[in-house]
Order: structure tokens, then C-alpha cells, then sequence
């Protein structure tokens, strides 16, 4: 069954007579997107998405600040979640120059994103819809969403994703202090930690930004929380980032995928920008490290290194970094390992619905209930390894 399919959802259609072993990554890309819709879309006019399927309306998020809105029901899913469909959207946009994709992104995403968007000053994105009771708002939520609105802007040179992105940047900007000596934090709701999560990426974000703008002012602000972030929060004995840093001085040594890559991405875009060698080094050796940590070298059965299994997110999130790096040294060895496990995943982590596990060891996908953002990793990877 799983070797011949006609997609007619949405946007992609697909012919039948092509094998799934033998599709291009940009057609895993739109056939996994419309697998997302048919089974997530919530057809109600909104443009949001259930964030589990199958859908319980009980599901609690274990990812809030507040015990109190873990515990809400959800009619749709969080921002994060919802988020995932802007990234992978614009990756495929960047991809193919498919401007048919931009249109989806104007009708569906971009309507279904403003039902987040809180006018709290400064305006920003809160981690549930402003229809329901006042939710947390998350820097890292945000500054997601501006690095896809600067890349939707560098693509298509629309200043209106420009305007966008650097409105979402001023309320970044105030999760800023002086405190622990620079970072920005993680909840607005509930500052005590700064985290790689919301500093890293806004590396990212702000050379992005300096890359459609050229205001110095953003790659100023870049450099300096680039070496903030990696003063406070990298383990020197690997050259992995750690999760986060306490008010109190503490550090919260769990390492995350997405935290190392979004660090080798900004390392890359650094020495891009500035052709100082430094930020490649640090890029490479970043990158050596995390290829160390967040994959099997040693698995039995397995041809070539195996992703941990992870949030498959947080390994998109990861996967940007090699691929930026890529762009830079010309070095396949990452992205070849990247490319044969997400050829394992199409083969052995869908189940019948079209939607994948996170288990990249597995040989067979087992059923379970799938959540919404692991979904659009997926695709978005797909999108950004074009064949």
C-alpha cells in the first residue's frame, strides 16, 4: 500500500505511478505536508491545527512555564507546534521557488499565525490563541517565527515579511538585560533562566537580519550574544551547548540537539558575514562534537550513523546548523548522515497514516498518537536536503 499513493491535498498532487523509494526529497516534503493536513487541519476557518492526531482533547503540554496552563485543554495546538508549519512551508518555498507555496503561506499560514499574536507592548506571539485567556509568552517562540519571516523576506524581497520580522525582534530585544552579563531569557512570564534556546537562535536571527537590512547595529547585537552564549553555555570538553543558566549561576547541563545546531549555525553565518576564520572554527568544531553526541557511531545493524531518538524538531532545528555549515566548507560527511537516516525514515518510521515516529533506529513504525511539531520536523527536513 505504502508503494504506490495519489495525493490530491491541498496544494500537492503526487502521481501514482511513482514509488515511494524512489520520490525526491522535495516530494516527501509536499506528501508529508498534505499527510499533516489531512489529518491535523482543523476545517473551521481558523487555519489552525489539532496538536495531536489522533486528537485528544486532554493533551497536556509539558513544554509551558505555568503548571496551570500545562493542565488547559486544547481545542488547537500551542504556537510551537503551529510554528513548525511557517518553517517548513518556507523551506520548500526556498527550495523550489514554487510561488504557488508563498500563496499558501499568505492564505493559510500567516491567518492561522495571527490568531497568536498578542498586542501586549510590545507585540509578540503568545504561546496560545488571543481568544482563549491570556497565555505565557516565550522569546524562543518568537524568535522562531522572525528567522522565518527574515528568510521569507530574503526570498521574495516582500517588505512586508521584513516589517514583520523586525517588529518581532523589539519584543525579543526587551527579554534583554544586563544580568548574569547579556542573554536574552526564555519566558517573558518568568524570568529566571537564559537559555541557549532563545540566545542561539538569535544569533541566527539577528545576521539574518543584517543580511536583508546591512543595519550594523544587528550584527553588533549578533556578535555579542554569540559570545555571551558561547562564554556562559558551551561545554568546553565538547564543544556542545548546555541547556540553560540559572539567575542564581547555575547551570542546567542537559544538551539538546536544536541548542548545538543553532550554535553552528550562527557560527556559520558569522564567518559568512565577516570572513573571520574564528566563527568557522568554532562552527567545525561544534559541529564535530555534536555529530559525536546526538548520534549512534556504533549501532550493529545500521550502515551509517543513526540520529538519538530525540523531538524530531529539535533535530530539524540541528539539522540547519550542518546544512549552514555545508554552505560554507563544502564538507558532505554531516549531511550524507543526515540524508541516509531521513531515507530511513521514509521506509521505517511511517506508519499507515503517513506519519512518522521518532525512533530513527526502528526497523517498523509502531502505532501510537503523533504529535503535530514532529510531523513538521520532518517535512521541513525533507525540504531543506533537496536531491
Amino acid at each position: 500500500m505504502k508503494n504506490f499513493r495519489l495525493i490530491t491535498c491541498g496544494l500537492f498532487t503526487l502521481s501514482a505511478s511513482v514509488v515511494f523509494a524512489q520520490q525526491s526529497n522535495t516530494e516527501k516534503a509536499r506528501e508529508t505536508l498534505a499527510k499533516i493536513d489531512e489529518h491535523y487541519a482543523v476545517n473551521d476557518g481558523t487555519h489552525l491545527y489539532r496538536e495531536t492526531f489522533p486528537f485528544d482533547s486532554n493533551y497536556q503540554a509539558s513544554y509551558l512555564a505555568e503548571a496551570e496552563q500545562k493542565q488547559a485543554p486544547n481545542a488547537y495546538s500551542y504556537l510551537w507546534p503551529f510554528s513548525g508549519s511557517l518553517s517548513a512551508y518556507v523551506a520548500l518555498l526556498e527550495t523550489t521557488g514554487d510561488n504557488s507555496l508563498q500563496k499558501h503561506l499568505d492564505e493559510k499560514i500567516i491567518p492561522g499565525l495571527n490568531q497568536y499574536f498578542d498586542k501586549r507592548s510590545p507585540v509578540g506571539y503568545a504561546s496560545y490563541i488571543h481568544t482563549a485567556p491570556e497565555s505565557d509568552r516565550f522569546y524562543d517562540d518568537n524568535i522562531w517565527l522572525g528567522i522565518d519571516f527574515t528568510d521569507l523576506y530574503l526570498h521574495t524581497k516582500n517588505k512586508a515579511y521584513l516589517e514583520k520580522s523586525e517588529e518581532i525582534w523589539k519584543f525579543v530585544a526587551s527579554g534583554m538585560d544586563d544580568k548574569l552579563g547579556g542573554g536574552i531569557y526564555w519566558c517573558e512570564q518568568k524570568k529566571s533562566s537564559k537559555n541557549t534556546c532563545s540566545n542561539a537562535p538569535a544569533v541566527v536571527y539577528l545576521a539574518k537580519l543584517y543580511q536583508a537590512t546591512k543595519n550594523q547595529e544587528y550584527l553588533t547585537e549578533a556578535i555579542h550574544l554569540y559570545e555571551w552564549t558561547k562564554r556562559s553555555l558551551q561545554d568546553p570538553s565538547d564543544r556542545v551547548y548546555w541547556d540553560n543558566i540559572s539567575l542564581k549561576g547555575s547551570v542546567n547541563k542537559s544538551k539538546y540537539p536544536y541548542n548545538t545546531g543553532q550554535m553552528i549555525q550562527a557560527g556559520a553565518l558569522l564567518f559568512e558575514i565577516t570572513k573571520e576564520n574564528k566563527y568557522l572554527v568554532d562552527a567545525e568544531s561544534t559541529a564535530k562534537g555534536g555529530f559525536e553526541y546526538f548520534f549512534a557511531q556504533d549501532t550493529d545493524d545500521a550502515k551509517h550513523p543513526v540520529l538519538k531518538s530525540s523531538d524530531n524538531w529539535f533535530i530539524a532545528v540541528m539539522m540547519r546548523g550542518y546544512v549552514e555549515l555545508y554552505k560554507q566548507n563544502h564538507d558532505k560527511t554531516y549531511i550524507d548522515a543526515f540524508r541516509k537516516n531521513l531515507a530511513h525514515a521514509w521506509s521505517a518510521m511511517r506508519d499507515e497514516d503517513g506519519l512518522f515516529t521518532k525512533d530513527w533506529n526502528q526497523q517498523t513504525a509502531t502505532p501510537g498518537k503523533r504529535w503535530l511539531l514532529d510531523q513538521f520536523a520532518i517535512a521541513e527536513m525533507y525540504a531543506r536536503l533537496e536531491d
